[in-house]
């Protein structure tokens, strides 16, 4: 792969210039203060922690890529993402379904053969574009909402809320193309600030579920 190879994606960039995305680098802000609001919050969850510094590093390899537009750049964006997505799949086998580590571990590699086939299934839809990659993360969320509305119904309700947020950045992310000649600023920037809340929702849902867990086993024990 050529590294320093140029890549125009966006609507808002008109040139290879730093700053010819400057709405769409900023908005990665939104990554960061989720970050350290739910780092705040996750205080005692090792895989929450976690899951804020990968939250972080989204941001910051989004920002590289929207300032720089390089092949190494789109790599640091994109790494971060499939990061988040894995290390939230095993830390949701693990407090949603009660799995063990190396079964969590398992249900959490069956999400590359699940990409694969759902990404070639939403890559028919030639209106997503490049967001088509994306659709099966949001599809598995709702999957995983339906499948919890029984054994843990709040959790499910925040996930559905998740993948609700998730639907709706897709959408902008999805239509800054296509609207790019009517509206030159694109709406790439909403995907960012949608996610960025989407991201931090996802893992307060987390913390959410371990802690009522946890408070429901102090109770047991006491009784």
């Amino acid at each position: 792969m050529e590294w320093m190879r140029q890549i125009d994606a966006y609507c808002e960039r008109t040139d290879f210039t730093y700053w010819s995305e400057p709405v769409n680098a900023v908005t990665n802000a939104a990554f960061l203060v989720a970050a350290l609001v739910m780092w705040r919050r996750t205080e005692g969850l090792p895989l929450g922690r976690a899951l804020c510094v990968v939250l972080a590093a989204i941001g910051v390899g989004s920002y590289l890529f929207h300032t720089l537009a390089t092949a190494w750049a789109a790599m640091a964006d994109v790494l971060p993402i499939l990061g988040f997505i894995l290390l939230y799949l095993f830390a949701a086998n693990r407090a949603y379904w009660g799995l063990g580590p190396w079964a969590a571990l398992g249900a959490t590699a069956l999400f590359f053969p699940y990409a694969a086939v759902a990404g070639l299934a939403f890559g028919q839809l030639a209106f997503l574009g490049s967001s088509a990659g994306y659709a099966p993360v949001a599809l598995l969320i709702l999957a995983y909402a339906a499948l919890l509305a029984r054994r843990a119904p709040a959790t499910a309700r925040g996930l559905a809320v998740g993948g609700g947020l998730l639907v709706a950045s897709l959408t902008f992310r999805t239509l800054d193309e296509p609207l790019c000649a009517g509206f030159p600023l694109g709406t790439h920037f909403m995907w960012h600030i949608l996610n960025g809340a989407m991201l931090g929702w996802m893992i307060e849902v987390y913390r959410r579920h371990v802690r009522g867990a946890g408070a429901l086993a102090a109770g047991a024990a006491r009784g």
